[in-house]
């Protein structure tokens, strides 16, 4: 059996600008997975940077409010909503809120720092 609680994860700032806390990643952790989960968070008023990811991508809001740019579209987001990410796809988030806005990231495969390609 495996459990892992986000408390015993580092935060780190990752390429995008978003706080990250890695959930599961199989690089860094005894799982067999062709994903990785971390949770992200973005202060009040503040943005991912415009970035695109080799992998696929998918964001669960867990809290805030926020409005997704993919490849030119935008779209207010906010607490349940899932977003699916296109590989290579132009994006960024806006915490347009008044709370942190928090998200789970899965990414197919893996997260890996040299796939995440700031604009």
């Amino acid at each position: 059996m495996f459990v892992k609680n986000i408390n015993t994860s580092q935060a780190f700032i990752a390429n995008d600008g978003c706080q990250i806390r890695e959930w599961l990643h199989p690089a860094n952790d005894a799982v067999d997975l062709p994903y990785s989960i971390a949770e992200a968070t973005i202060e009040v008023g503040q943005s991912s940077y415009r970035h695109k990811l080799k992998q696929k991508e998918v964001y669960l809001i867990l809290s805030g409010a926020g409005q997704m740019h993919i490849n030119g579209e935008v779209q207010l987001v906010k607490r349940g909503d899932c977003i699916l990410i296109p590989d290579e796809s132009i994006q960024w988030i806006e915490n347009i809120g008044d709370e942190k806005l928090k998200f789970l990231a899965l990414v197919n495969p893996p997260w890996t720092k040299e796939d995440d390609i700031r604009m």
